[in-house]
């Protein structure tokens, strides 16, 4: 399945990208399991998107939780939390 993925802010800068289209391996069919998918990259993929970090994640422009299931030609869309002052 093929989906396109967004990065915004600090995380942009830190995968040095700011989208991309993927083709998801099997069982990749959650935000979750798409987080972990590309934390398997390593380097700074493991480092921006480790389990730890509060991110927040949008699947077609709606506010998903981990659990939420993907779908082909969904996109998903990862940020840091927003502040504002």
């Amino acid at each position: 399945m093929k989906v396109k993925v967004l990065f915004f802010a600090a995380l942009r800068e830190q995968l040095g990208t700011s989208s991309e289209e993927l083709e998801l391996p099997a069982g990749v069919a959650t935000v979750a399991a798409l987080r972990s998918h590309l934390r398997g990259r390593g380097g700074a993929w493991q480092l921006a998107l480790a389990d730890g970090k509060l991110i927040r994640m949008a699947v077609n422009q709606d506010m998903a939780q981990p659990a939420d299931t993907i779908q082909a030609g969904d996109e998903v869309a990862f940020f840091p939390p927003v502040t504002g002052g």
